[in-house]
């Protein structure tokens, strides 16, 4: 079969892009929109005698990889505590794991934040930033658990019958044979699971966490720039989403390269 060169691919993007821009182009100015592009550095940096002092978009910025490092830590060890207890032979963490993931799964992220923040908030007594985070973690670890379950089932039934030949324990067979060859089968969907973790944790600023997203909606209320803030807001969470996606992958790479 021959193969496509890329230079059709970058045609094809920049053909749809072009028509994209095009289409909004048109539309803003369908209604009049005056275009002020201009104004946007100045939300993200400016230099006053001499001194870097950054913006609001920047400091959203922060604020939004602040609430996605700590929520895939979280939503990590959420999603293989909950796999280790569907997998045990225990019936009760069988169902209380089995009752979390239905429940988490079948409400919606909204829904849950906002009882995370009116109930359990007050209960723990804990800030609307750690709400954000807790509320994220245990969403998105509902499905990173099933994803650790499919890697852990993925791995052959003869390793884990090797291992215990050997004499190695339950947890030692985890650590040391099942989950190493798990990870290569889980990269790929715990990938899209971070990137899913970043858009969600938007969410955030319907409780006055100043996220980017909350950032850029005070400075459209400031300066009435909708389209030039929420175009710059949507491009920098498009930089973060494939930035990830592309280390990722080359992780993965080198994870097979080192395991051939």
């Amino acid at each position: 079969m021959t193969r496509r060169s890329p230079l059709i691919d970058l045609a094809q993007f920049a053909a749809l892009a072009g028509a994209l821009i095009w289409l909004g182009a048109r539309g803003a100015q369908a209604m009049g929109y005056n275009w002020q592009w201009y104004r946007i550095p100045h939300y993200i940096y400016r230099v006053i005698d001499g001194e870097l002092i950054w913006g609001p978009l920047v400091k959203g910025v922060i604020v939004t990889l602040e609430i996605s490092a700590y929520g895939m830590v979280l939503t990590l060890a959420i999603g293989l505590i909950t796999a280790l207890l569907r997998l045990s032979d225990s019936f009760a963490g069988r169902v209380l794991a089995r009752g979390y993931l239905e429940i988490i799964r079948n409400t919606p992220l909204l829904v849950q934040l906002y009882l995370f923040y009116f109930v359990l908030s007050p209960v723990l007594g804990v800030d609307r930033f750690w709400t954000g985070v807790l509320c994220i973690s245990f969403f998105e670890g509902s499905f990173a658990a099933e994803i650790i379950r499919a890697g852990i089932l993925s791995v052959a039934r003869g390793q884990w019958e090797a291992g215990g030949s050997v004499g190695l324990s339950r947890t030692d067979i985890y650590r040391f044979i099942v989950l190493p060859q798990a990870v290569l089968m889980m990269l790929p969907p715990l990938t899209s699971l971070a990137v899913s973790l970043i858009k969600h944790s938007a969410i955030v600023s319907v409780i006055a966490v100043f996220d980017l997203t909350t950032e850029g909606r005070n400075v459209i209320s400031e300066t009435f720039m909708s389209f030039e803030v929420w175009f710059t807001v949507a491009g920098i969470y498009l930089a973060f989403t494939c930035s990830l996606s592309a280390f990722v992958s080359f992780l993965e790479h080198r994870l097979r390269r080192s395991q051939a």
